[in-house]
Parts: C-alpha cells; sequence; structure tokens
C-alpha cells in the first residue's frame, strides 16, 4: 500500500471512530430491522407478528432515528400500533425530529393511539416535543377536542405546563386558533379541568388580553367567569 493511501485510510477509520458517538459510520440496517419498518409503515399486522416471533429489535431505529412504532403512529395505523405497544414498544421514543409515538398521537388527534400509549402505562409527561410542549398544547392548537378531552382524565396530567415559547394549553388555543366553536369548547374544557387562567406568556400579556385583543368574545367571556384578569 502506498504511503498516502495508507494515510488515508488511517485518516478515514479515525473520523468513523470520532463520529460513532453520533451514528455515522454506522453498520448496515438488519434486513428483518427493515422489514419491521415497511410493516409498520404499511399496517402489515401478520408481517410484524412474525418478525416479532423472530426476535426482531422493536426499538430498532431509522436514518431518521423513527422506531417502527413511530413509523406506525405517523401513518395512523392503529392496529400495527396496538400489536407493537403490546409487544412493549417505547411510546416515549423520539425521533430526529424529537416526537414520540404519544406526542405525535396527541398533537395530530389521531385518539385511538393516544388511547393505545395511555393504556400501556409508560407513557412519560415529562418527554416534551421540540418547542418543549406536551401532547395537549398542539392538541388545544389544532382543534382536537376528543384528544383534549382524553388527556384532561387524567389527574397527572400537567395541564399548565409551559413551551419554550412561554405559552400553556390554553395560551396555545388561544393565540393561534380562530376562535371558533371548536377552540371555544376547548377553552371551556380547561377551564372546567381547573387550568390557571392567569399564566401569562413570556411578554406579560395574559390569556385573556390575547382573547380580548382578537376578538374572541366567547372565549373571553368563559376566561372572565373563571376569574381571569
Amino acid at each position: 500500500m502506498r504511503p498516502r493511501s495508507r494515510q488515508k485510510k488511517v485518516f478515514n477509520i479515525l473520523i468513523c471512530l470520532f463520529a460513532s458517538v453520533s451514528g455515522a459510520c454506522a453498520q448496515p440496517d438488519d434486513p428483518a430491522e427493515k422489514e419491521l419498518w415497511r410493516a409498520a409503515k404499511k399496517n402489515d399486522v401478520a408481517a410484524i407478528q412474525k418478525l416479532l416471533k423472530k426476535g426482531v429489535d422493536l426499538e430498532a431505529k431509522d436514518a431518521k432515528k423513527r422506531t417502527a412504532l413511530m413509523l406506525a403512529t405517523y401513518e395512523n395505523n392503529v392496529e400495527a400500533a396496538g400489536v407493537l405497544i403490546k409487544a412493549g414498544a417505547d411510546v416515549n421514543a423520539r425521533d430526529h425530529i424529537l416526537t414520540s409515538p404519544f406526542l405525535y398521537a396527541g398533537a395530530n388527534g389521531y385518539l385511538e393511539i393516544l388511547k393505545l400509549c395511555l393504556n400501556s402505562g409508560k407513557v412519560d409527561y415529562k418527554v416534551v416535543n421540540r418547542y418543549g410542549g406536551t401532547a395537549l398544547i398542539p392538541a388545544c392548537e389544532r382543534g382536537h377536542v376528543s384528544t383534549v378531552k382524553e388527556l384532561l382524565k387524567l389527574d397527572d396530567f400537567p395541564i399548565d405546563h409551559v413551551n419554550k415559547l412561554g405559552w400553556t394549553a390554553l395560551m396555545e388555543a388561544i393565540v393561534l386558533s380562530n376562535g371558533g366553536p371548536r377552540h371555544v369548547e376547548i377553552v371551556q374544557l380547561l377551564v372546567d379541568a381547573g387550568c390557571n387562567v392567569n399564566i401569562p406568556d413570556n411578554d406579560g400579556v395574559t390569556p385573556l388580553m390575547h382573547a380580548e385583543q382578537k376578538g374572541f368574545k366567547e372565549i373571553a367571556a368563559i376566561l372572565k367567569k373563571a376569574g381571569a384578569k
């Protein structure tokens, strides 16, 4: 081997060693794992069950750090998600954009998968999305009433959690909404569940102030009745 070629080979080896922490130069994906990811994405329950019997790694992640359960959740494949969760798949495993099956199901109103995650008894409410938010916050923003109702049934759910933007679920139901019927209902649900109606944003503006500024009269009335300032 020529000196220059030898140096180049050594250099590449060192690069791989230093990059190993971030996952670079990783070994090729296992064929069974790839098959599991495909089956999860296609909602192929039979294939998933077959692979589980062979001992495939449930928590194997693809290039975007998505597990089979995460892929099933992205597609709202309830049956596949159910089989994977029953087999012990991690409902809190986050992918490259820091979303987990539980967080994604909540944010997108995938109620059945959300329930499956909750019924597993393994949801960690301390695991948050890239905005530092819980499953409840985007559910409120996007008007997923049924999802909000499901989460508010939980006695220990952090209803007043504040994300990186300085917003609670109540705040997002106002600031990022059009004030329509679904968001009016969500605000009422949050109030009935005992949320703190006076937590301001990072600029000191309260939910009531935002509601009044946006002309959301019904929401403002609900907040005032609950003691908002």
